[in-house]
């Protein structure tokens, strides 16, 4: 669909076979791209190494909460390829108690928590892609609508993912220059592992079936389309947009 043939693609988030991050891996493979995942620690590690190897990936360790970590990711891909040309950060993290509860009730490190992983590790991958992308590249992370509307339930979620919007855009404009663009993709409800921490989230699902102009979810593969296209060439004039891909839902949510 799109040809990213000689592209080196970094893809952060992959937890199983039904995380978003594995449907936007898969298809910068089937688009050419050679493809490196990591996975969060050896407990994930046995659900990711199969898929990596299904698609040829090199399989790093990474969990952005750990000092050193995403250098030494950094470090391999220097090493190993010499360049980084695209970079999808699909990683969020909230305390359960602090998911599942008011914002008003959050506690003050659980927000700076998810601020860091949700949010500040997308300004840390992008420094540290900055340097390897030596003819440009693009940078993809995941957001959701309740960065722009209130949906009952998503709770704390709301406000880091709006922040991870605006971060989107604010990198854009610093890595313009540099012909590194920088956008955000904002798919419908997907039953993957970490949507199913949020309270109520088939009801959630069933309502985006029930109200959305297609009436229906959109899969992970829809989504990584999306992704191959922001990283393709035929993308090169889209920075700091939020893209979404939720069969119409939000505009009618």
């Amino acid at each position: 669909m799109f040809n990213l043939t000689g592209k080196v693609a970094l893809v952060v988030g992959v937890a199983n076979e039904h995380s978003i991050a594995w449907g936007c891996a898969k298809l910068f493979h089937e688009a050419g791209a050679k493809v490196i995942l990591t996975n969060l620690n050896a407990k994930a590690e046995k659900f990711v190494k199969p898929l990596a190897d299904e698609i040829d990936a090199d399989l790093l360790p990474l969990n952005v909460e750990f000092p050193g970590e995403l250098e030494q990711v950094m470090a391999h891909i220097k090493d190993k390829y010499g360049k980084l040309d695209i970079a999808l950060h699909s990683i969020a993290f909230a305390e359960k108690e602090d998911l599942h509860g008011r914002l008003v009730d959050c506690s003050a490190a659980g927000f700076a928590r998810a601020m860091d992983v949700s949010c500040h590790s997308l300004i840390r991958l992008a420094k540290e892609a900055e340097p390897l992308m030596v003819d440009g590249g693009s940078i993809i992370t995941m957001s959701y609508y309740g960065s722009e509307k209130v949906v009952r339930n998503y709770n704390m979620m709301g406000p880091v993912k709006a922040a991870l919007e605006a971060t989107v855009r604010y990198l854009a404009d610093n890595l313009g220059p540099q012909k590194i663009r920088v956008n955000a993709i904002s798919p419908g409800p997907l039953a993957t592992r970490a949507a199913s921490g949020l309270p109520a989230f088939e009801e959630l699902m069933n309502l985006a079936i029930k109200d959305s102009p297609e009436h229906r979810l959109v899969t992970i593969e829809e989504v990584g389309a999306l992704a191959a296209f922001l990283a393709s060439d035929g993308a090169k004039g889209i920075t700091g947009n939020t893209e979404y891909i939720d069969a119409g839902y939000h505009i009618v949510g």
